[in-house]
């Protein structure tokens, strides 16, 4: 079992942000705090919504609080998600700082939740920037989306190739860019690419035409926990892809990720085909 700290937005509805980030991580026996940066009805893509940001000097507080009864230095592990304002970056920046000055080894994850396609980038473009600047270079393992992946190193990412010369112009050991187009149109391919040993991952997964929201969220949560539990990095891959399309296929037909239902499936599902990917960068 891990110690982890999660900052992300928070939904009462639905499995995106920290409603998909704790249960994923809990599932697989970790123990989780959660840090809330923005509490919402449900996810934005609905008819409606309503919710706010949580105040960054509130965060702080919580922070001091947890850091003051001594739970900050028994973390073992970050993962940061939605971070809707610079001053919320600054908190998941500060927040690294404090864990990271007593476990120098804790593992630190960045979901850097700044775009996608077509929407383009859908947070203020300073944290964004900020994202890009000072809170990626922190993480060991970074898992951006094909769009993310290019906004943070200006490189088009229309191939696995192009994705892999991102991979490698980004700092962390660890990148796991997911929703890469494939060589055929009705692929996408998750990469991990490992800094300083010239490997890269792929697996390649089928296109869908509606997929629900939160499943960035639920990988990047998944692919933690179980390197928490001991898996190498390869095989993490491989059973996170695994668990997201078991997750997938529970949730035809509805408008949510049905991840209590099908958490059996996901937990515990096999590993999806991993192979080795060219590795022109």
């Amino acid at each position: 079992m891990a110690r982890i700290l999660a900052i992300s937005s928070q939904v009462a509805r639905g499995h995106v942000g920290l409603s998909a980030i704790v249960p994923t991580l809990q599932r697989l026996g970790h123990e989780v705090t959660a840090l809330p940066t923005i509490l919402l009805s449900n996810h934005p893509g609905h008819a409606k919504v309503a919710g706010q940001q949580v105040a960054p000097d509130l965060l702080r507080r919580v922070l001091d609080a947890l850091e003051a009864n001594g739970w900050l230095s028994e973390t073992d592990a970050v993962i940061t998600g939605y971070l809707p304002s610079i001053s919320h970056v600054e908190v998941a920046i500060d927040a690294i700082g404090r864990v990271t000055s007593n476990r120098s080894d804790a593992r630190i994850l960045v979901d850097p939740v700044l775009g996608d396609e077509p929407k383009g980038v859908y947070i203020d473009r300073s944290a964004a920037e900020r994202i890009r600047d000072e809170l990626v270079p922190l993480a060991d393992t970074v898992t951006p989306n094909a769009f993310e992946l290019g906004w943070l190193t200006s490189i088009a990412i229309t191939s696995i190739a192009g994705a892999l010369g991102a991979c490698e112009a980004l700092t962390p050991r660890y990148v796991l860019a997911t929703s890469v187009p494939g060589d055929r149109q009705t692929e996408l391919e998750n990469l991990l690419f490992e800094r300083g040993t010239g490997k890269a991952l792929a697996c390649t997964v089928t296109r869908q035409d509606r997929v629900p929201n939160g499943t960035g969220d639920f990988l990047s949560a998944l692919y933690l926990g179980h390197g928490l539990r001991g898996m190498a990095a390869g095989d993490a891959l491989a059973v996170s892809i695994g668990g997201v399309d078991a997750a997938i296929k529970a949730s035809v037909g509805h408008d949510e990720l049905q991840l209590a239902s099908s958490q059996a499936a996901w937990a515990d599902a096999g590993p999806w085909p991993v192979r080795l990917a060219r590795t022109e960068c």
